[in-house]
């Protein structure tokens, strides 16, 4: 009898778990094909070109923009993440962003670059309204240094310029500018050398120049630089903050900024809080009152105090 309830028992749990994995398998089906089901109910990008509101060849001339009560949220039951944003980034300044996680610096950003729709406001750059023009128009004309560099299989000569669109005079220059050259130029197939899958052969600094190179091949109007620094050491800090500086100073630069401190010799200073625009000045004013940029900054060089000892 002990011995033909050892079997069953045996055979029970053998049953429970072919029972367990089906039921695991059937879950992950079901959750497939929700997941299919929410992606043909996504709503379609807006067009890449509006044909008959395409801005001019060399729109944007000055590089302004203006946030006119911009209201954002990213569902339409969900609450506003940016509650009536109303500034002016005027051309040709650098512009920090700043404020704690969840304040709404990159939700700005996203909206610039119409990742996310207003629900209402609206966004001009040089007078013109981003939502009148296709994504691709709106774009093509703006630059970003994301916190986390994007390189892609291929070449080096394809990752700077994936279009096709530049000589290599140009490239070269570009590679110059963001101190690339003497690296590339030790590599026996030079522009054709190649970038691994995510530029996994490339340390985080190099990636981040490579991308630098990118928007100095474009020669836009406005660079964004989303975070850039959060990720890299302090030399290749030290290039980047170099090369934008001179290489940028007729453009108008927006700084999101993790470390605080990297925005202070900005032009003006935003600082954000639960998707309110709380101040927006020079900073060596804030830093002189009692204002939240002023905390921000105390807290940042507390806390390195703390980990430092």
């Amino acid at each position: 009898f002990v011995g033909l309830s050892l079997s069953y028992s045996l055979s029970l749990n053998t049953c429970q778990t072919f029972l367990t994995r089906w039921q695991c398998t059937l879950a992950n089906y079901i959750i497939s094909v929700e997941r299919l089901k929410q992606f043909t109910n996504l709503p379609s990008e807006p067009a890449a070109i509006v044909d008959d509101h395409r801005p001019p060849h060399s729109w944007p001339a000055k590089g302004r923009i203006d946030f006119q009560d911009l209201k954002i949220k990213y569902r339409r039951d969900s609450p506003l993440v940016l509650k009536g944003i109303t500034c002016a980034f005027e051309a040709c300044k650098r512009v920090g962003v700043v404020g704690r996680t969840g304040s709404g610096k990159t939700t700005l950003i996203s909206a610039l670059f119409r990742l996310v729709e207003p629900a209402s406001g609206k966004i001009l750059i040089d007078g013109l309204d981003v939502c009148s023009i296709g994504l691709r128009d709106l774009r093509n004309k703006l630059s970003i240094i994301p916190q986390e560099p994007t390189l892609f299989k291929g070449t080096i000569r394809s990752n700077l310029d994936p279009l096709g669109v530049y000589s290599d005079h140009e490239i070269w220059e570009a590679i110059e500018k963001c101190q690339l050259k003497t690296t590339i130029q030790g590599l026996p197939n030079l522009l054709d050398s190649t970038v691994s899958d995510e530029g996994g052969n490339w340390s985080a600094g190099q990636r981040q120049l490579f991308c630098l190179g990118r928007v100095l091949l474009r020669k836009n109007r406005i660079l964004v630089l989303d975070e850039a620094t959060a990720s890299i050491d302090s030399a290749t800090d030290a290039v980047l903050q170099k090369v934008i500086r001179k290489e940028f100073s007729n453009c108008t630069v927006i700084t999101v900024a993790h470390r605080v401190p990297t925005v202070t010799d900005s032009d003006l200073v935003m600082v954000l809080s639960y998707g309110k625009l709380l101040e927006y000045d020079k900073p060596s004013r804030l830093m002189e009152t009692n204002s939240s940029f002023a905390k921000l900054v105390a807290e940042y060089w507390a806390n390195c105090n703390t980990t430092t000892h």
